[in-house]
């Protein structure tokens, strides 16, 4: 057996969490989340943890080129962080972009964007 200490970011409680999981991996037990949410993190963050990536990419406006932020519009694999940080250096925009646009679809994982999160015209 083995047990893993979390503390859920979901809402400000901050509760802690311990995680009780077999010798083949599998969840025996979670214990201390306050709700169904925190269970739910607990569960995925042992099992399959994922974090929205943020950056910034460079974008080329009238002025020269600046940098744009840019986010995930869904979790990507935490072990994928990397090959994700590889995509963002490469990744190139040409104003005028808005905020939610789309700069990679599919992005890591299909279903995910890569997408702006400021207006530059």
């Amino acid at each position: 057996m083995t047990t893993k200490e979390l503390t859920c970011v979901v809402c400000p409680a901050g509760c802690r969490i311990t995680v009780t999981l077999n010798d083949k991996g599998d969840i025996e037990s979670i214990e201390g989340y306050t709700c169904l949410r925190g269970k739910t993190y607990a569960a995925n963050e042992v099992t399959h943890p994922v974090r929205t990536l943020t950056s910034t990419v460079t974008i080329e406006t009238a002025e020269g080129k600046k940098m744009l932020p840019v986010r995930t519009d869904a979790g990507i694999p935490r072990e994928r962080l990397f090959d994700a940080m590889k995509i963002v250096r490469a990744t190139r925009a040409k104003a005028p972009v808005h905020t939610g646009d789309i700069l990679v679809a599919d992005f890591i994982e299909p279903g995910t964007n890569l997408v702006a999160c400021k207006d530059f015209l």
